[in-house]
């Protein structure tokens, strides 16, 4: 059974900066997708960025980019989120997600669709305060 647990999150001021964590157990992922997502109260839950932790391709929200950057330990079977110039609207719950491994290669398509990833972590709360 793959689990997912999320760390790191917390309380900033705006133009601040908070790395998140997120260890998977019950599987290695080598060579598979993991992603951040995230939703605001009242809104939809949105890609924030995804990694191939094999060749380690990574890809972000278009309101993310330039700020924050996704990278993962195959070693410690974990991805990371570091978000700095943290603005107001970044203010989310924060989940980790993994696509189900179904061999040794991911086969997710499209690594910021929510409909690839199979396993979610509970989430963390980010709140950046003004």
């Amino acid at each position: 059974q793959v689990q997912l647990v999320e760390s790191g999150g917390g309380s900033v001021q705006a133009g601040g900066s908070l790395t998140l964590s997120c260890v998977a157990s019950g599987y290695t992922y080598s060579n598979h997708a993991m992603a951040w997502f995230r939703q605001a109260p009242g809104k939809k839950r949105e890609a924030v960025a995804a990694i191939y932790t094999g060749d380690g391709r990574t890809f972000y929200g278009d309101s993310v980019k330039g700020r924050f950057t996704i990278s993962r330990d195959n070693a410690k079977n974990a991805v990371y989120l570091q978000m700095n110039n943290l603005k107001t609207e970044d203010t989310a719950v924060y989940y980790c997600a993994t696509e189900k491994p179904i061999g040794a290669f991911s086969v997710v398509a499209d690594p910021l669709s929510q409909v690839e990833y199979a396993y979610w972590g509970p989430g963390t709360q980010v709140t950046v305060s003004s």
